[in-house]
């Protein structure tokens, strides 16, 4: 898989439905507002995008689950530069668990 979309919509068809929000101290579940705090969710996979030429076209696709809220969501971030400023626990949370996720 080489795009953006691509990887979304793989991860569509496995469950990851939501569409998750990046705050400094945790996630947000977009349209319940459900907040995701560290220890709550885990990253069962990370996809990193570089764009060609333009250093703002870099980002990274988390695949994120949560047994506690009974979800799955995608979290779209940038990387490097055009990354957010959150919490260290954060950084943390969102390390991938090496957990088994076939592509």
């Amino acid at each position: 898989m080489t795009t953006l979309s691509e990887v979304t919509n793989l991860l569509n068809e496995r469950g990851y439905t939501k569409n998750l929000n990046l705050e400094s101290t945790h996630l947000v579940c977009e349209g319940t507002e459900t907040k995701l705090f560290p220890g709550e969710f885990i990253v069962d996979k990370h996809y990193r995008f570089e764009g060609p030429s333009d250093p703002s076209d870099e980002a990274i696709v988390f695949a994120i689950s949560s047994s506690k809220h009974h979800l799955k969501g995608i979290l779209i971030n940038g990387y490097g530069i055009s990354s957010e400023a959150i919490s260290d626990e954060m950084i943390q949370a969102l390390d991938e668990r090496h957990q088994e996720f076939t592509t």
